[in-house]
């Protein structure tokens, strides 16, 4: 697809500093990461997990150290993240494919834990609904779907609000303003985020029940739902 091999060449040139541009692009960006292994059940133990637009492997490398045994299928568009993830994660048996994952094949009933840190916002709408879909198809009876992201609709209300306070944070960690300008370009052309209690809606009607807010601060929002 068109849209994904773009996005892929613009996370090529990211992954050269993805963590450190993460947090001082993303507000709240560790706590987020974080979430995905402190708002598990504690008596959770996945032995397939499936990261969805894994990024150079911060999501991935949070869940390998609690379930070193799982199976983990790691998915990206960037030829260069599914490398870092290659080299950082060489002494397990991964599985990898490079692909946008809107493209990717989800078999059914396969996976315990499905996880996308920061990647969803590149879908639309119809988009969102057909991937919720094809992740509780792909999850088993049980399993649960984490994700993490920013949830406004850029026609919120509080979305000029949002851009405001949010420009501040990467400009106080990036003064030269270089790095705001490339985030606005890249949100103008590629995001498409949507409001968390929308998303909430679209879970339930694609299957999945319990569904909590794990982490929320204005709108960076960590959601947790199980099939």
């Amino acid at each position: 697809m068109t849209t994904g091999k773009n996005i892929a060449l613009e996370f090529n040139d990211f992954s050269k500093n993805y963590t450190n541009d993460m947090i001082g692009c993303a507000p709240h960006y560790l706590q987020l990461v974080s979430s995905f292994v402190k708002s598990l059940p504690d008596n959770f133990k996945p032995n397939s997990i499936l990261d969805l637009g894994c990024g150079n492997g911060n999501i991935t490398a949070q869940l390998v150290s609690y379930f070193p045994n799982a199976i983990f299928t790691l998915v990206d568009a960037s030829s260069e993240m599914i490398d870092l993830c290659r080299n950082q994660f060489n002494d397990y048996d991964f599985i990898y494919s490079n692909m946008y994952f809107k493209d990717f094949l989800f078999n059914a009933e396969s996976y315990d834990l499905i996880v996308a840190g920061f990647s969803l916002h590149h879908c639309d709408n119809t988009e969102k609904q057909s991937v919720f879909r094809d992740i509780n198809s792909s999850l088993k009876k049980g399993g649960i779907f984490s994700y993490s992201d920013l949830m406004i609709t850029k026609t919120n209300p509080d979305h000029p609000m949002l851009l405001k306070e949010w420009g501040k944070f990467v400009n106080n960690n990036f003064p030269d303003g270089k790095k705001w300008a490339w985030v606005m370009e890249h949100y103008e052309a590629f995001d498409k985020p949507t409001d968390y209690l929308v998303q909430i809606e679209w879970l339930k009607n694609a299957g999945f029940s319990n569904i909590q807010i794990a982490f929320k601060k204005e709108y960076w929002v960590h959601l947790q739902a199980v099939k």
